[in-house]
């Protein structure tokens, strides 16, 4: 039986306990949060729990085997390494970590004390998700072209990290899982429309080695929620909308076909382009929750002693994206190249 406890009961905390509470071969302890009244509804759910404010009490608890950090992205860092040096394994909310550089130390002390470290990618976990990673590896869409998203809604807003950070790193995960390759080089713009606070609209575009292009569009002011991919490839193409309540995934058998033709005697050559409109179809997809997916690979990877789908390395391929994409913006757009040994590592 492994003992989990769990840093932070505000959003996606209870989520978190709850999944870990229905697993035959875990048992929630301990839930900390520096609030009473989420720390009384925690007591109130899970009779029996040990509840806290101190995290610090929390993970230097010996019955305390694995620790889940569902705190603020700023916090992440400091918690996940206190956990690592403590003995424990960790599983932290996306973000992993404010900076590269902190994601590569959690990597480390979690090497070096062979614990396993993973990062919350939920939608990895879905079965949306899964079912485009089997489509594209089998070569249903052929050669990649485009990923394109919409990720926006109203609110919530957050104070420590700008939209980018709290919105698009759900598509910069999935991407990571996706796509054959790895981004080298990326363009940001974003504005600020409230006071004080994080830039709250941002455009992303990731450029690749190859013809591959990926954009994304993330914002806290819109009026309605969308949650829309497109992806693009030479013999098919996605849509991917996780709004809707059912057929998720679509897939379109549509796209261009080109053609070489000599223009007479000439040793000219036009291209002549032609358009493919073939059926559409939805797969059938797993209705496993994500979160229990991933629950359940957490604990199998402490059992096993293997090493997590989203692991740290991928956290830190994430973050790097973020941190660049944040300079650019600063600066207008500014297009930043990726450091090559970090992408690929």
């Amino acid at each position: 039986m492994i003992g989990v406890g769990v840093i932070g009961f505000g959003y996606w905390g209870p989520n978190l306990v709850r999944n870990f509470h229905e697993m035959p071969d875990s048992r929630v302890l301990a839930v900390s949060d520096l609030r009473m009244d989420r720390l009384a509804l925690a007591a109130a759910r899970y009779p029996g729990i040990g509840i806290m404010q101190s995290p610090t009490d929390l993970i230097r608890s010996p019955a305390v085997d694995a620790v889940v950090i569902a705190t603020p992205v700023s916090t992440h860092f400091e918690l996940a390494m206190e956990a690592l040096k403590a003995g424990k394994h960790v599983l932290v909310e996306k973000p992993l970590a404010m900076t590269g550089e902190q994601s590569w130390q959690l990597i480390e002390e979690a090497e070096k004390r062979r614990r396993v470290l993973m990062v919350d990618h939920t939608f990895v976990y879905t079965g949306s998700v899964r079912k485009m990673k089997e489509l594209i590896g089998a070569g249903e869409v052929g050669d990649l072209y485009y990923y394109d998203s919409v990720r926006v809604n109203l609110g919530l807003f957050q104070h420590d990290v700008n939209v980018l950070w709290d919105l698009a790193v759900h598509d910069l995960s999935i991407m990571d899982y996706l796509l054959p390759s790895r981004p080298r080089a990326v363009s940001a713009t974003g504005m600020r429309h409230v006071a004080q606070e994080p830039e709250n609209i941002a455009y992303l575009t990731l450029f690749y080695d190859s013809s591959l292009i990926a954009h994304i569009h993330v914002n806290w002011l819109a009026p309605v929620k969308v949650r829309r991919t497109l992806i693009g490839g030479s013999r098919k193409m996605i849509i991917y909308d996780d709004v809707e309540p059912s057929e998720k995934v679509k897939v379109y058998d549509k796209g261009v076909t080109t053609e070489r033709q000599q223009a007479h005697s000439e040793a000219v050559y036009k291209m002549l382009v032609g358009y493919r409109a073939g059926d559409m179809w939805a797969p059938q997809l797993d209705a496993t929750e994500a979160l229990k997916r991933e629950a359940r690979h957490f604990l199998d990877c402490i059992a096993g002693r293997a090493a997590p789908m989203t692991n740290g390395e991928a956290g830190a391929r994430i973050v790097q994206i973020l941190e660049a994409a944040t300079l650019s913006m600063a600066e207008r757009g500014r297009l930043i190249e990726l450091d090559r040994m970090q992408v690929t590592a």
